[in-house]
């Protein structure tokens, strides 16, 4: 597991969520956090959930990285994308 990245997913929600891009997906390391984690969270759909996933795996950039630990520390520090 890395500290950025998408979060792990079950088999299940794989076959159901993600199917043919299930593969672009787990061809990089899950991690801690990630775009879905500080985009909302709990708060989106699963496809918004695939959507963001696979913007992270095709996008993906020093930049990115930096920008998702960034928002992650803010909300952790806030509280915010909490139920």
């Amino acid at each position: 597991m890395s500290l950025v990245g998408p979060r792990p997913l079950t088999a299940g929600e794989l076959r159901e969520f993600y199917a043919e891009d299930a593969a672009e997906v787990l061809s990089v390391k899950p991690g801690m956090a990630g775009l879905w984690q500080v985009s909302g969270r709990n708060r989106l759909t699963y496809e918004e959930r695939r959507l963001l996933d696979l913007c992270f795996v095709r996008r993906r950039s020093i930049g990115l990285y930096q920008k998702i630990l960034a928002r992650a520390v803010r909300e952790v520090w806030t509280g915010a994308n909490t139920i």
